[in-house]
This record gives C-alpha cells, sequence and structure tokens, in this order.
C-alpha cells in the first residue's frame, strides 16, 4: 500500500502576474515541508506540473519535482482572450464588470485580483459549456489531460509515498473520479480546496482510495489560510 499525497499550490500572485507565488504562498509550502517532517513522512517522489507556482510550491514544500505537464491547471488567461470579447458584445451586465475589473487591475488593487469574481464566472461558465471555440483546451479537452494523471498515481510502487503538486481544478477532477462523481462536484470540491491543502490518497495494486481531503494541519494560524 502506498500514499500518494495530491497538493494545491501556495497562495498566487496578483492577477496581472499570477503565476507566481506571493510570500504567503511561500511560507505555506514552507511549513508544509516542515509538516512532512514532523509526521515522519519520507518522500520516495515529488511531481509537479511545469507552472511556475506549482514548482516553486514543490521546491520549498518537498523538493526539486519531475516535471509532469498533466498537473498543469487550465490557462484561464487564454480562456479569457477567446471568450471575453464574445461575452463582452452579448451580455451588458459583462462588459460593465469586465470593463470595471480592467480599470481595477491597472490601478494595481490586489484584493480585486484575487477574487474569483462574476466575468471569472461566466468566462469559465461558457468554456465549460463549450458554447463558443476557444484558441486553448477545450474543457474535455482538459479534464481528460488531468484525469489521465491517474495513470502516475496508479504506478506509485508499494510502500511508496509520493507528493503531486498541481492545481484545484485537477485536484477536484481526480478526486470525484474515485467516487464516479460528476464534473458538478468536482468543481464543487476545487472551489473548496485551500492553497497549500493536502489531500492524501490510497493506492493498492493500482486502487485508489481517498483517505483524507483538504488538510490544513501544517497551517495552523488562520491568517495562513487562503482559497486564492
Amino acid at each position: 500500500m502506498s500514499r500518494v499525497y495530491l497538493i494545491r499550490h501556495g497562495q498566487a500572485g496578483l492577477r496581472q502576474n499570477y503565476d507566481t507565488l506571493s510570500p504567503l504562498g511561500e511560507r505555506q509550502a514552507t511549513l508544509l515541508k516542515d509538516w512532512f517532517r514532523r509526521e515522519g513522512i519520507t518522500l520516495n517522489r515529488v511531481y509537479s506540473g511545469s507552472l511556475a507556482r506549482q514548482v516553486a510550491t514543490a521546491r520549498l514544500g518537498a523538493g526539486e519535482p519531475e516535471v509532469d505537464l498533466r498537473l498543469n491547471e487550465f490557462d484561464l488567461d487564454i480562456v479569457y482572450q477567446s471568450l471575453a470579447p464574445v461575452l463582452r458584445e452579448k451580455d451588458a451586465d459583462f462588459r460593465s464588470e469586465y470593463d470595471a475589473m480592467l480599470e481595477a487591475i491597472k490601478a494595481h488593487d490586489a484584493p480585486v485580483h484575487r477574487q474569483w469574481n462574476s466575468c471569472d464566472v461566466k468566462v469559465f461558465q461558457a468554456w465549460y459549456a463549450g458554447s463558443h471555440p476557444v484558441e486553448g483546451e477545450s474543457w474535455q479537452e482538459f479534464k481528460s489531460r488531468a484525469l489521465s494523471a491517474l495513470d502516475l498515481i496508479r504506478a506509485t510502487a508499494d510502500g511508496e509515498h509520493v507528493a503531486v503538486f498541481t492545481s484545484g481544478t485537477p485536484i477536484g477532477l481526480l478526486v470525484s473520479s474515485v467516487f464516479d462523481a460528476t464534473d458538478g462536484h468536482a468543481m464543487k470540491l476545487a472551489g473548496a480546496c485551500y492553497n497549500c491543502s493536502v489531500t492524501t490518497l490510497r493506492v493498492r495494486d493500482g486502487d485508489v482510495r481517498l483517505m483524507g481531503f483538504n488538510s490544513i494541519a501544517h497551517l495552523a494560524d488562520p491568517a495562513l489560510r487562503s482559497f486564492r
């Protein structure tokens, strides 16, 4: 029997430079490393997606990772580039909200940058529904790619402890797959994930079971907990 620890990246940067770790995100990852040591967990392997925030969390929290592109989050910037102009033309509310968001970004209003705002929700829903073509991955392509990481998890050797550094949506999809749950359940799980949280899977003979979800035992101080 082996253990796989799915870890969401630490708090990321501002919207205009999101693929970084904030100072809080760096602190979260450092505390994760301390937690592994206190728990007596010796990691046999460390994996990460290729995104800078994922790799940085892995390096601070566990060591130099092996990069696996299947663990990457979907690219919200590309989804925005494809869908925001369409939604802006069709939806007056979206247009006003989107223009206000752009002004907030220019003003460096950090809280707005980190919020999952109504524009994000509408853009994501349009992408998820496949109502308009996008330049990058469709939802179904992203889902297929993220779930293919189950091959990596199932291949964990007996007795090994493996850390997998990824993002909220892949974690939601991977956990929901354990229960044959719907995409809607996957998104609810993704939305519940704290930054740098630990979700534990048990693997035995290729069978994957959930042992713990979204643990932040290493973040005892509430001030260290964040979602975005």
